[in-house]
C-alpha cells in the first residue's frame, strides 16, 4: 500500500481561521539523514552533559497554577537530582527555591503539594518565611561563623503562562516568552485554564526519557501497537511542523485511517466523538467519510449553548488533534475539550529509568461547577493500567531501551515520518554541543 494515498481530508481554508492558532505548515528542516547514534539514550557520560547544558539550563514545567491558589500554597516537584518548592507569595506572585535546609542538605518537603506558614525542617529546626529568607537557627550563639551569608535559599527563576508555573534552574535563563516561543501563540486560544484537572499520574518507566519523548513524536507507530486507532484517526495525512525548539503534528480525528477500508457503519470511537459533541448518530443519514466535518459543524454551531467558546479555534481543531512538544520534555495532546499533557522526567542517577507525569484537564461548560481535583497517583510501569492507548505505547519502551545497549545496534534509522524526532535530537545537539559542534572530549 502506498501510505502517501491521499484521503478526503476537508482542511479549513488559511483565509478563513480565526485570529487564533497558527495552522499554516512551517517549512521542513532539512536535516539529513545520519542515524542518531544509541549511546546517547543509556551514557552516564551523555547523561551528564545533558544535565549541564540542558536541564539546569532551560525553562521547566512546574506545576499548575490552580494548585497554588492562596499564600503558603506550594507545590515540591522534582527534576533530576534536583528538588524545588514553588510557592504562592503574600503579594499574588510565585517564587521557587531549592528544597532543602542550608544547615545539613535536608529537604524540607517531600515530593507534593501543600500549604505552609513557614518552612521548618524536621531535622533541627531552621526555619525560612514564604519568601525563603531564613527566620530562625536554635541556638544561633553556637555557630562561631553565624548564619550563612546568603541569608536564605537562592531564588530560581520562576514565572506563570498558560494556566502553569514554569521555572528554572538557570539564574540568567532567558525570559520564558521568548524561550516558549511559538508556543503562546498557537496554545493560548485553547485556554486551558477553562479545563479541570481529570488525572493527575506519575508512572516510573525502564527507559530513558528521550525513548518516551520520541514514541510520542510520531504517528507512524499507530498501525503497529494501536491498530484499533486506525478506524478513529488519519495517521498518514498529517501535518509536521518543526520550529526553532519546539515542534507539533496536527492529525484528524474522526475519520478514517487510508490504511484500512473504509467501514459502512459508524466505529464506536467516532460514534462516541459524536454523543460528546451532542450529536445523535442514530439520526446521522451521511456516509462515515462526511463525519468529521459534519461534527466540526456541529460545534461551531452549538458550541455557545452549551456553554462552549470555540471562538478562537479554526474548525479542524473542533475535531482534530494537535500534538506539541514543548521542549525538551513536555508533550502535549490539545483538543477543543481537553488536553492531555504529559512530563517525561529523568531519573536522578540512571539513563536507563524516567518518570512519566500524566496530567489531564477536561473543558468545564460555563456555569458548571468544577470536579474536585483527582488525588496524585504514583506506582512502577505494570502495576496498574494507564489506559489501553498508553499501555500499548508503554509496552515496547523497557525492550527499546534494552535494545539500544547492544553492540550490533548503532543508532535510530528515520523516515519521514519521523521528522519530528531528527529535530528532536537536532535541538538537543544545539544544547549540548553548541553551534560549533564537539567539543573535546564531549560523548
Amino acid at each position: 500500500m502506498d501510505v502517501k494515498r491521499k484521503v478526503d481530508i476537508i482542511r479549513v481554508d488559511p483565509d478563513d481561521w480565526p485570529a487564533g492558532t497558527p495552522a499554516g505548515k512551517a517549512p521542513d528542516p532539512d536535516l539529513g539523514h545520519e542515524i542518531i547514534p544509541a549511546e546517547r539514550y543509556y551514557s552516564e557520560a551523555f547523561m551528564k552533559l545533558e544535565w549541564d547544558r540542558i536541564w539546569s539550563k532551560v525553562w521547566l514545567l512546574g506545576a499548575r497554577s490552580d494548585d497554588l491558589p492562596e499564600p503558603g500554597d506550594y507545590v515540591c516537584t522534582d527534576i533530576g537530582k534536583e528538588s524545588v518548592l514553588l510557592v504562592r507569595q503574600a503579594d499574588g506572585s510565585i517564587r521557587a527555591f531549592p528544597n532543602l535546609c542550608l544547615h545539613r542538605g535536608n529537604r524540607l518537603r517531600p515530593e507534593g503539594r501543600g500549604n505552609v506558614e513557614k518552612f521548618r525542617c524536621l531535622y533541627h529546626h531552621w526555619t525560612y518565611g514564604l519568601d525563603g529568607c531564613l527566620e530562625r537557627i536554635p541556638d544561633l550563639d553556637t555557630f562561631p561563623q553565624g548564619a550563612p551569608p546568603q541569608g536564605g535559599l537562592p531564588a530560581y527563576p520562576c514565572t506563570e503562562w498558560g494556566s502553569f508555573v514554569w521555572f528554572s534552574l538557570n539564574p540568567d535563563v532567558e525570559p520564558l516568552e521568548r524561550y516558549l516561543d511559538p508556543m503562546p501563540a498557537h496554545l493560548d486560544p485553547y485556554h486551558v485554564e477553562r479545563m479541570a484537572w481529570t488525572r493527575d499520574i506519575t508512572v516510573e518507566w525502564d527507559c530513558n526519557w528521550k525513548t518516551s519523548v520520541d514514541a510520542f513524536n510520531e504517528s507512524y507507530h499507530v498501525q503497529g501497537i494501536h491498530p484499533q486507532l486506525q478506524w478513529y484517526l488519519d495517521d498518514v495525512n498529517i501535518q509536521i511542523d518543526c520550529y526553532d525548539r519546539h515542534s507539533r503534528y496536527l492529525i484528524p480525528f474522526a475519520t478514517i485511517s487510508p490504511r484500512v477500508a473504509m467501514p459502512s457503519a459508524i466505529p464506536p470511537a467516532i460514534y462516541e466523538i459524536m454523543v460528546k459533541a451532542g450529536m445523535d448518530p442514530a439520526e446521522y443519514d451521511s456516509g462515515v467519510g462526511s463525519i468529521r466535518r459534519d461534527v466540526q459543524l456541529f460545534k461551531r454551531k452549538h458550541g455557545k449553548a452549551q456553554g462552549k467558546d470555540y471562538s478562537e479555534l479554526n474548525d479542524d481543531q473542533l475535531t482534530d488533534d494537535y500534538h506539541y512538544l514543548i521542549f525538551p520534555n513536555v508533550s502535549l495532546n490539545v483538543h477543543a475539550d481537553d488536553v492531555m499533557m504529559f512530563r517525561q522526567r529523568p531519573h536522578a542517577t540512571d539513563p536507563n529509568k524516567m518518570y512519566y507525569d500524566i496530567w489531564m484537564f477536561e473543558l468545564v461548560a460555563e456555569g458548571e461547577e468544577w470536579p474536585e481535583r483527582p488525588q496524585h497517583r504514583g506506582f512502577r510501569h505494570g502495576d496498574k493500567t494507564i489506559g489501553q492507548v498508553l499501555d500499548q505505547d508503554a509496552f515496547n519502551l523497557p525492550t527499546v531501551q534494552r535494545g539500544m545497549h547492544s553492540d550490533a545496534f548503532k543508532g535510530l534509522w528515520l523516515g519521514e515520518q519521523e521528522l519530528r524526532i531528527r529535530h528532536f535530537h537536532k535541538v538537543i545537539d544545539d544544547f549540548v554541543y553548541g553551534p560549533d559542534g564537539r567539543q573535546p572530549g564531549d560523548i
